[in-house]
């Protein structure tokens, strides 16, 4: 028994290895494409042209939520489904995205209206057809993840990234204007439905059926109302600021915004779209589960902890390089904004273990918590203090709040685990970060002068020296052995 249960766990870390080398192959690559398109299009447009196109893409989410409702996940997790209840869920999909994405096409005129901008309407109408494949997209590419075939959906993104950011700096450069800014997320939808659908092919119906959807309901109906409650907690920040600050400032809250999100994103999506199908086989053994999770927490509080200190001091090197120098005014933002990076890498690999422990609706309990949280502290920092720094404090305060009840939920409510050894696991990285900041702190107070490119140069290779020399002297990891091994290959 013992030796089954060794080989179990022998075989579910090497798929998950296995997924995580492939995503972040591709993710680490994409990194460096997002940059140089983001890099190119921030010098040909405007800030508060961005800030329109923000205000479209943050519509267009939460229309997404009702085509989705919590399908995806739901197919992922339920391993009784045959290929008549798929092609059955996939034709709600298809009809759902139809409904939704004609719905969006006609609330154009009366959005752009309550924002008061000309060019919205026609932002919005484009920006329906991405509605549109997104929702045609559901089903197969749920059905890759639960195949575990992370090498192709790796690859696929990154060509499908690299399509489409190129062909939005062709647009921009050919005239088309602000309607560039709308083609990378249209014809990535497309692209990845065409793709997907290759793989998995499915048979469209002209009537879904009911016995199919119940499958899966019990689990997506939370998923559903999460990814609701998860919306309007991620983006009420920018729906309020387009309506009530500048769209300037919009503009200049939303590239710090987003360029913090990316190291974010480029690590907790290598590892969380991996988790749910992997760890769904331990539905059944919560203890294996917590376990499981536990090795991932501690890793990836290792790689965050000390890049939110990085990012921290170098944000204004980050956001002059990439977006110019008109771009100033996000520098205080993103700084504090990238103190959150850390929990949030941890935090967002939460959802994968509620859904592998098929607990969506203390998910979605734990997601009205934070949602209380959060729209109050938005609140505060857009009417009481009405600034984009204020509104980035607020934010930072009210994630790590959340951090804190979304794991006690996790552990001592969903698991039945005790959260010592969750808490223990942030020692050692607490302490590498500590030595980062040492060189960081240092380069940042003594060179303020040095050119942009070599002031993040010299951070860089002081904090990388230290973060490495710490992981060695400490023994989390023989880093020394390994190389020396590898030159004796």
């Amino acid at each position: 028994a013992l030796e089954k249960v060794a080989r179990t766990m022998s075989g579910i870390r090497k798929q998950l290895i296995s997924g995580v080398l492939y995503t972040s192959v591709a993710k680490y690559t994409g990194i460096f494409v997002s940059l140089v398109v983001t890099g190119v299009l921030a010098r040909i447009f405007t800030p508060a042209q961005f800030g329109d196109v923000a205000v479209a893409t943050v519509l267009i989410t939460f229309f997404a939520i009702f085509s989705d409702i919590g399908i995806g996940p739901a197919i992922i997790q339920r391993k009784e489904l045959d290929a008549d209840d798929l092609d059955r869920i996939f034709s709600f999909t298809v009809w759902t995205g139809v409904t939704v994405s004609l719905l969006f096409f006609a609330c154009a005129e009366p959005i752009a209206a309550y924002y008061r901008s000309d060019v919205l309407a026609g932002l919005c109408r484009v920006l329906a057809l991405n509605l549109l494949f997104s929702a045609f997209n559901i089903v197969p590419n749920a059905l890759l993840y639960k195949a575990k075939r992370f090498r192709f959906i790796a690859f696929r993104s990154l060509g499908v990234q690299i399509a489409g950011g190129a062909a939005a700096i062709a647009a921009a450069y050919s005239g088309a204007g602000i309607y560039a800014l709308t083609i990378n997320p249209v014809l990535s939808s497309l692209l990845l439905f065409g793709i997907n659908y290759r793989q998995q092919p499915l048979r469209l119906r002209l009537r879904p059926s009911a016995a199919a959807l119940r499958k899966v309901f019990s689990f997506s109906a939370y998923q559903f109302c999460f990814n609701l409650i998860n919306y309007f907690t991620r983006n009420l920040d920018k729906l309020l600021m387009g309506r009530f600050m500048p769209k300037s400032a919009l503009g200049y809250y939303d590239k710090s915004y987003r360029l913090m999100m990316l190291p974010l994103q480029n690590i907790t999506y290598v590892v969380s779209p991996v988790m749910h199908p992997i760890f769904s086989d331990f539905q059944h053994d919560l203890r294996k589960l917590a376990d499981s999770y536990l090795k991932v927490v501690r890793f990836l509080a290792f790689v965050g902890l000390p890049l939110s200190a990085g990012l921290f001091f170098t944000g204004r090197e980050l956001v002059l390089l990439v977006f110019g120098g008109q771009w100033e005014p996000s520098v205080a933002a993103f700084r504090i904004l990238s103190l959150s990076v850390g929990i949030q890498i941890v935090l967002s690999t939460s959802g994968p273990i509620f859904q592998a422990a098929d607990a969506t609706r203390m998910m979605f309990v734990s997601g009205v918590l934070s949602a209380v949280v959060t729209v109050g502290a938005i609140l505060v920092g857009i009417f009481a203090a009405g600034t984009i720094e204020a509104v980035a404090w607020c934010i930072l305060a009210s994630l790590a709040v959340n951090f804190i009840q979304c794991f006690y939920l996790l552990f001592r409510r969903t698991l039945r685990v005790p959260w010592g050894g969750f808490w223990r696991s942030f020692l050692s990285p607490l302490a590498a970060t500590a030595c980062v900041c040492l060189p960081l702190a240092a380069v940042h107070g003594l060179f303020p002068a040095l050119p942009l490119l070599a002031s993040l140069a010299l951070k860089c290779a002081g904090a990388g020296v230290v973060y490495l020399a710490y992981i060695q002297l400490s023994g989390e990891f023989d880093l020394w052995n390994k190389v020396k091994a590898k030159f004796r290959r």
